[in-house]
């Protein structure tokens, strides 16, 4: 005779509602809570506007040091505007993103994010893992390999670097201005060999003491590159029918270049 398996009955999710607390006392509960959870989970906190983000962060950073406080920004503009998101702005969420993909959490984590970033959609881990590359001098790396790598993060293939999101290709040398630095960065390459690695000023040229290393973050959030193009154009000729007149935007995106908005 078999014996029947008992089942112990599952205990419902705990939810702790916190209401009516003043200002400092919300940042203590959330370090308090981050802490019980530890480093298998983040605890997301969704602010109500940008201010009370920023005095989160700081009142985060006084009373609980050790916790690790990852800023999500919305876009300083709104979805479907012929204006793109600030290229800092961006690189600011692709940082965030980076972080939350790595999943490699020492010690309790917040993420706290404005109720607009909470709401807009964001790019798959996969697209964040894939996109966001690390270079370091004496990589063994061909510099084609950089060049489409950069094509498919979103920058601009320019005759000469002056803004962010562009870069340059000449000889064995790339220059590049990735978002989130305050200089373009120029590549000089040995053959495969990444040599060095110099800031440079982009009005004078003249480069500055060299770096180690440096992240490349994807200038927009939008996947580039040969398949993206294609489904991009297939797409849009289903939803829009064909294109029998000059379309800035879906010339420039067959091209492979960023359209503002």
């Amino acid at each position: 005779m078999k014996r029947q398996q008992q089942h112990r009955p599952v205990a419902p999710p705990v939810r702790l509602v916190v209401a009516g607390a003043p200002e400092g006392l919300d940042a203590i509960v959330l370090a308090g809570m981050a802490t019980e959870a530890g480093p298998a989970r983040a605890i997301l906190h969704i602010a109500r506007d940008d201010r009370r983000l920023q005095f989160l962060e700081e009142a985060l950073k006084a009373v609980a040091p050790a916790t690790a406080v990852i800023v999500l920004p919305a876009w300083d503009c709104v979805p479907y505007d012929r204006v793109s998101p600030n290229a800092d702005v961006v690189a600011r969420r692709l940082t965030a993103l980076a972080r939350l993909a790595a999943g490699k959490r020492k010690g309790p984590t917040i993420v706290l994010a404005p109720v607009n970033a909470a709401l807009q959609r964001l790019p798959g881990r996969g697209f964040v893992r894939q996109t966001i590359r690390r270079l370091q001098r004496g990589d063994s790396i061909g510099l084609d390999t950089i060049a489409g790598s950069l094509e498919r993060q979103g920058f601009n293939r320019v005759s000469t670097v002056m803004e962010v999101g562009e870069y340059a290709v000449r000889g064995g040398i790339i220059d590049l201005y990735p978002p989130g630095r305050a200089s373009p960065v120029r590549l000089d390459f040995f053959g495969d060999v990444l040599e060095t690695l110099k800031p440079f000023d982009p009005a004078t040229q003249r480069t500055q003491k060299p770096i180690e290393s440096l992240t490349l973050l994807p200038v927009s959030e939008i996947a580039f590159g040969a398949e993206a193009i294609a489904r991009f154009r297939r797409t849009y000729v289903e939803l829009f029918g064909a294109v029998t007149s000059a379309d800035p935007l879906y010339e420039a995106v067959s091209a492979g270049q960023r359209f503002p908005g």
